[in-house]
């Protein structure tokens, strides 16, 4: 295990988690966000809780590698489906801002 991976893994979990924290504690702009976008208020639970679940898993990854990977994989599904949504509900200025979280994900994956 590198130091570059330790530290593309941290940061990558510290987003994830930040940004499954905002959506547990229904922070104004996400909420406004999620409303724009037509994801129903009944899913935000389990959106935070995955984006949540996948940034402990990044974590637990540096000792159990096998951990970490499916948690990278899932965030990724996770970020592509963000990309989907934002998409179809035609906000194309905010397509970057899953990739933003994404990228981080993807290149501790790919160090992995």
């Amino acid at each position: 295990m590198s130091i570059a991976h330790v530290i593309v893994t941290v940061l990558a979990a510290a987003m994830a988690g930040y940004s499954g924290i905002v959506v547990l504690t229904r922070a104004e702009w996400i909420v406004k966000a999620l409303t724009d976008y037509r994801v129903p208020q009944s899913w935000w639970n389990r959106l935070g809780a995955a984006k949540t679940a996948g940034a402990v898993g990044l974590l637990i990854g540096l000792f159990v590698p096998a951990i970490g990977i499916a948690a990278g994989i899932g965030l990724v599904l996770y970020f592509t489906g963000a990309v989907v949504t934002v998409a179809r509900a035609r906000w194309y200025a905010h397509l970057p801002f899953p990739l933003v979280y994404a990228a981080p994900v993807i290149a501790a994956l790919a160090l992995a």
